[in-house]
């Protein structure tokens, strides 16, 4: 693998690459080691061509986002990392309630362009700390909402470097998941359906759910949000409550005593100590629950 052929691909067609870069600095959780190499796109087309460049030489890149969702291995990443976040990424008004963006944007920043428009439907996501591709790739939702309800099409570029569109019922969204995990293309960007509200109400629904984030969860400490899947008939945070595991906690790694759903970063923590809290956790709600809990943070070991 021919890492240095990429890096100065890279660098040829504009786009920001650097080496050994620390990845707890780009995710939420603040925990991963050094990547290989880590590009952040200049535009589509020199992503397209970074792509088909690491199938030549037999290299599987990492894309992330705004890295809210996923625990790395301390080992680091061996292999290139695309950081789709570029500090030129956007977001379009089409009219008539369409509303394109990035892959790139934050989801906070494109409920506020929605509000601006007077437009309804994202509140739901405003205080989601992904992005709005890792938004799509995962359906994100909370408060009774989910990017199923809003989300048209993805622009995207496959394994070969070349561009396409999923829409509709193409995309396969369900719960925490879309045809984009399977499939394992680039989303680059997103056209979204909303409809036209009045701004007061939309800002006064975003302040709401924002304050309940703040009363309920534990913000003040690095975490990658919820970290298991809602199981069939139950509620995670509940299950892990009554286990009595609130507080319970393996080196740096806690389960919050806020909210049982999050696994939280009191300090120092390894990839290792949350990776042995999330098992410790699983195992005791199977135990005295019966009932199978999945994570929903994406467990990234060493590549």
């Amino acid at each position: 693998m021919n890492f240095e052929s990429i890096f100065s691909l890279a660098t040829s067609l504009g786009c920001k690459a650097e080496r050994e870069v620390p990845m707890c600095d780009y995710t939420t959780f603040k925990i991963g080691g050094n990547a290989r190499v880590m590009i952040t796109p200049s535009s589509d087309e020199s992503l397209a061509e970074i792509i088909k460049a690491c199938k030549n030489e037999g290299i599987s890149p990492m894309i992330i986002g705004n890295g809210s969702n996923m625990l790395i291995s301390d080992k680091g990443l061996n292999t290139v990392v695309i950081n789709m976040c570029r500090s030129d990424a956007g977001i379009r008004y089409l009219g008539d309630g369409m509303l394109e963006c990035d892959a790139g944007v934050t989801l906070s920043k494109v409920c506020n362009f929605a509000l601006e428009h007077e437009l309804t439907g994202l509140e739901f996501a405003f205080g989601i700390p992904g992005s709005a591709g890792g938004a799509a790739y995962m359906n994100a939702g909370a408060y009774d909402g989910e990017m199923k309800d809003v989300l048209v099409s993805c622009t995207h570029i496959d394994k070969e470097g070349n561009f396409g569109k999923l829409s509709g019922e193409e995309l396969g969204l369900s719960y925490r998941t879309s045809a984009y995990e399977n499939n394992g293309f680039i989303i680059t960007k997103l056209l979204l359906k909303l409809e036209k509200g009045d701004k007061a109400a939309i800002k006064a629904r975003m302040m709401e759910l924002l304050q309940r984030r703040k009363d309920k969860q534990p913000l003040e400490y690095p975490s990658a949000g919820s970290t298991f899947k809602r199981p069939v008939g139950y509620f995670a945070a509940a299950l892990i409550d009554e286990c009595g595991l609130k507080g319970a906690s393996v080196g740096g790694a806690q389960v919050s005593e806020k909210h049982a759903g999050f696994i939280i970063n009191k300090g120092g923590a390894t990839s290792d100590d949350v990776m042995k809290l999330i098992d410790l956790v699983q195992k005791t709600v199977l135990e005295k629950k019966g009932v199978v809990i999945e994570p929903e943070v994406r467990l990234i070991e060493e590549i």
